[in-house]
């Protein structure tokens, strides 16, 4: 009796613990994800949420083992996600360790900064499988800012131009050239990138310097160029420039071809070109720094952006080309964006890149300021130039002062001298009425 139930006994046991593990939910972690502004589908418009996608995907799609990715690693996730405004702004969180991150979204030349700082963890494409789809033109030992290819994975990449209103601009006064933002006859209606990189890059393209050099005279003589632009200027804005060429309150601007993109389709007005004398070429990449606590899972999370739906989805939103050619030959992708659209994002111009994309790399791209060792020299160099005006009108306020007091000291002590005057006749006055009594 005794053997037939200790089998019933366990196999009720066995039932118990069954169901109680069935009733438990797998405890939930959350991957911080650290990206630009508006830089990802948010479901808005009815379009794919790209971060609550990867959460049912992570959560409840069976993988090929037979288990969904949360069984594989013990627990669901859930993604925070929170955005910055430049790449200094991320870098600077990152080293103090204000935030922890799994996943960031530096341009190429803060790639190559991260890196030099021993700031990033090697990916493991083992787990990025996606990675194949990523043209060849963003891989090898060209991509200057990662020539290993260990640490990043292209998420979209792009160049500046110049946006002009045809309603404000004439058209012979459009040549092709940086000039247009030192045409005088726009005076007070043109806009200039509120940071050294971008501006002084417009000068430097201009003048056929070399925007990564490191030589003084080069710097000074963009400088030069900028201090000769100041007086022309609207304003030293960067985001600011999309709402006020939209708005028509400035006629030219330098700008990202993918803002443009969907600029023109908020104002008609709106044209925009590739200056002959060449452009910046950036790229912007997932990466994973070295403060990530779940790399695997950001791994994941890279690996699922690459996937097409939510590839598409991402590159509709943001508006700027893809490296991934599941987006690039994707036809409800291509039909959306519409054919000059797609002129623009992809067909690069020859003053950029004669031959292919990563063989103009290092030139085309500007490449990190720390890691030439000449940040703070340009750092200071820009500060001159926003401050110069500013010394200038102290100045001129201190003279108008200083003169202001002299006059105010000269009219009191006249005025002092009158009053001083009129007592000791009056006192003599006094005198000469005593003395007659």
């Amino acid at each position: 009796m005794k053997k037939r139930l200790f089998p019933i006994l366990l196999l009720l046991l066995l039932t118990v613990l069954t169901l109680a593990s069935c009733g438990e939910k797998a405890p939930k972690m959350t991957i911080n994800v650290y990206n630009w502004g508006e830089y990802i589908s948010d479901g808005s418009y009815g379009e794919l949420d790209s971060n609550k996608a990867f959460e049912e995907y992570f959560n409840t799609e069976i993988q090929s083992d037979g288990r969904t990715l949360a069984e594989k690693y013990g627990f669901e996730i859930e993604v925070s996600y929170s955005t910055y405004a430049t790449n200094e702004d991320m870098y600077s969180k990152l080293t103090s360790g204000a935030g922890s991150y799994d996943v960031v979204v530096p341009s190429d030349y803060m790639i190559e900064q991260m890196i030099n700082a021993n700031m990033l963890l090697p990916l493991d494409f083992g787990i990025i499988k996606n990675y194949s789809y990523i043209s060849e033109d963003f891989k090898g030992e060209s991509v200057y800012y990662d020539p290993d290819n260990l640490y990043s994975v292209p998420y979209t990449y792009g160049m500046t131009g110049i946006i002009y209103n045809t309603a404000l601009v004439d058209e012979e006064d459009i040549d092709g050239s940086w000039s247009l933002l030192w045409n005088e006859k726009y005076k007070g209606k043109i806009l200039q990138f509120n940071n050294p990189r971008d501006a002084f890059g417009s000068a430097m393209y201009l003048l056929g310097i070399n925007v990564n050099s490191t030589s003084d005279a080069d710097w000074q003589t963009a400088l030069a160029k900028l201090s000769e632009q100041k007086p022309l200027i609207q304003a030293y804005v960067n985001d600011e420039i999309y709402n006020k060429m939209t708005t028509a309150s400035a006629a030219i601007a330098p700008y990202f071809a993918g803002d443009y993109v969907t600029m023109a389709e908020q104002n008609e007005d709106l044209a925009f070109y590739y200056p002959k004398e060449g452009v910046n070429y950036f790229v912007d990449a997932f990466c994973i720094p070295k403060s990530s606590k779940h790399p695997d899972v950001a791994c994941e999370y890279i690996n699922f952006m690459l996937s097409e739906e939510p590839a598409v989805a991402n590159a509709k939103y943001i508006g700027y080309a893809s490296p991934n050619e599941l987006v690039k030959n994707n036809a409800d992708y291509i039909d959306y964006m519409g054919e000059d659209a797609m002129a623009i994002l992809y067909d690069t111009p020859p003053s950029v890149i004669n031959e292919s994309y990563n063989k103009s790399f290092g030139t085309a791209c500007y490449r990190s300021l720390e890691v030439l060792g000449i940040q703070d020299k340009v750092n200071t160099l820009w500060e001159s130039l926003k401050t110069e005006n500013a010394t200038e009108l102290w100045i001129h306020v201190t003279c108008i002062v200083i003169v202001g007091g002299v006059l105010a000291l000269g009219i009191y002590t006249v005025y002092i001298r009158k009053k001083r005057s009129r007592h000791y006749r009056l006192r003599d006055r006094e005198q000469k009425a005593v003395k007659s009594k």
